[in-house]
């Protein structure tokens, strides 16, 4: 798969007392996949308070199409999270690793669980589901 054409998850990462801003975040871009406006948006994810796969922090899912736009990075650093940004190919190690681009202090991951190369099961839940 063509990495400037996969498509592409951000995690965006929040402690207990930024939980209000993720929450604000994730109801803009919820708006904006709703409204039709940003329609590379094809899923916005519930926020989940516990560690979900390699994410050891609270985080929501978030799924689009292509490339990370330059909005929906300045969205994220507005609020002050952290987010991971990484593609979805076929390697889910090197999608959290050498492929992902993170949005302040990287948080360490569980890679313990992620997927084997060639079985990137992102992919069959992408714009559907998170977690």
């Amino acid at each position: 798969m063509d990495q400037d054409k996969a498509p592409w998850h951000a995690h965006i990462y929040y402690h207990a007392g930024q939980r209000g801003r993720a929450t604000a975040l994730r109801a803009r871009l919820l708006s904006l996949k709703e409204s039709g406006e940003t329609p590379q948006l094809r899923f916005v994810g519930e926020l989940r308070d516990q560690n979900v796969g390699p994410h050891r922090v609270a985080q929501f899912e978030v799924h689009f199409d292509g490339e990370p736009a330059p909005a929906l990075q300045s969205m994220i650093r507005a609020t002050g999270l952290r987010a991971l940004l990484h593609p979805l190919t076929h390697d889910d190690l090197a999608d959290h690793t050498n492929l992902g681009q993170w949005i302040g202090m990287p948080i360490e991951l569980d890679l313990t669980v992620l997927d084997p190369p060639g079985v990137n099961q992102g992919i069959a839940r992408f714009g559907k589901t998170d977690f």
